[in-house]
């Protein structure tokens, strides 16, 4: 399965592919970032750059799924606004290819990648480098924190996995057998 990682911003959107096999061995296909206001500095003109460049990268990679860090709320609304704008652009991009789109905290982010949900950005991106074998270094934290979201939805077996499970379950003896067989993976309500 190939996964498409965004880190979402309105100034510098950061991106990430990776390849994962059945044995979810991670192998790195692109990385890079967006640098939208270096080129326009009005929100507008910047949103119109990042839809094109992650469709760009959408048509070149051709993932089956995308993974987004989801917005948090920190103390300035027009940041969050614009970022909102920023994740809202590249999310049409991704659907408008039919690729499924997932979102995870930065704190499961980090956790998944690093062992800590409080993790700096340095800790999170040598885990990044040596779990895909990057040997460059790279200063652009939003590509890292891209394929860190793209690597967490590729550990925690993704949309897909998720579907062919329920298709195992379907095929095999039905939602008895698979919720007898799985406990951990039935959400209670």
């Amino acid at each position: 399965m190939r996964i498409l990682g965004i880190d979402p911003g309105s100034v510098v959107c950061g991106y990430g592919v990776i390849e994962v096999d059945s044995a979810r061995r991670l192998q790195l296909v692109e990385y890079g970032v967006v640098e939208a206001k270096r080129q326009f500095p009005e929100l507008p003109r910047r949103l119109e750059v990042i839809f094109q460049r992650i469709t760009q990268v959408i048509e070149r990679t051709l993932p089956d799924e995308a993974a987004f860090e989801e917005a948090f709320y920190g103390k300035n609304v027009q940041s969050l606004l614009k970022l909102s704008h920023a994740r809202g652009v590249a999310m049409v991009a991704a659907t408008l290819r039919q690729v499924p789109i997932t979102e995870y905290a930065a704190l499961q982010v980090k956790q998944c990648v690093t062992g800590k949900g409080r993790a700096s950005k340095e800790q999170v991106q040598f885990m990044v480098h040596k779990m895909l074998g990057i040997s460059e270094s790279n200063p652009f934290y939003d590509a890292t924190d891209a394929l860190a979201i793209a690597i967490t939805h590729a550990l925690r077996g993704g949309a897909g996995a998720a579907r062919s499970t329920e298709r195992r379950a379907a095929k095999s003896g039905g939602w008895a057998d698979f919720v007898r067989d799985n406990p951990d993976r039935v959400v209670k309500r």
